[in-house]
């Protein structure tokens, strides 16, 4: 890409490019069987008790952490010091400056996403989980980022995506969702 970011081939936690791989809740670095706000590693079993990443005082204890500390980025944990979650900037790029194309790559659905240079990488839609279901899979994809929403600090930014759209949203950070690591 024209900044540098490179992608890695496949989800952490996958074994190959069409691998759905881990799911994490955001700002956690391992999986679990239950996804929300009892299990969740930086609340105290809401979303009014924060206790890390949080803006706002009615969330919890504030500390104005708006991006992940390596020591709870899912990338840099799993894959080691020379990956990790990618930025909102990051994710900017991926959208706008590759060309995306709903495909189905060794029986899996996702996007294949070509950079200018022609080199692709593929990002299965892997669903999400809540609660102990894995829901959408096969048809919608959510891969964290880095950064909490600042509109809704209860939640981090994700990239979304079904085979009609993709775009930038904010999930509740206790979603299970799939991580795809850049290097540092």
């Amino acid at each position: 890409l024209p900044s540098g970011t490179l992608w890695a081939d496949r989800n952490v936690g996958a074994d190959s490019p069409e691998d759905y791989g881990d799911y994490f809740a955001w700002g956690e670095t391992s999986t679990k069987s239950t996804y929300n706000w009892r299990t969740h590693k930086w609340c105290q079993g809401s979303s009014t008790s924060m206790t890390k990443y949080c803006t706002k005082s009615s969330n919890g204890t504030v500390d104005n952490k708006t991006v992940l500390d390596l020591e709870d980025d899912a990338a840099y944990v799993n894959m080691g010091a020379e990956w990790c979650m990618p930025t909102e900037t990051q994710m900017s790029e991926l959208q706008s400056k590759c060309t995306w194309t709903w495909t189905t790559q060794n029986g899996t659905n996702g996007y294949k996403v070509t950079g200018p240079n022609g080199n692709s990488i593929f990002l299965p839609a892997a669903g999400c989980r809540n609660g102990s279901s894995l829901n959408n899979a096969g048809s919608n994809g959510y891969y964290w980022s880095a950064l909490l929403a600042d509109i809704y600090p209860i939640s981090s930014w994700c990239l979304y995506f079904k085979s009609s759209d993709r775009s930038r949203v904010n999930r509740d950070r206790y979603d299970g969702h799939t991580v795809r690591a850049v290097a540092r």
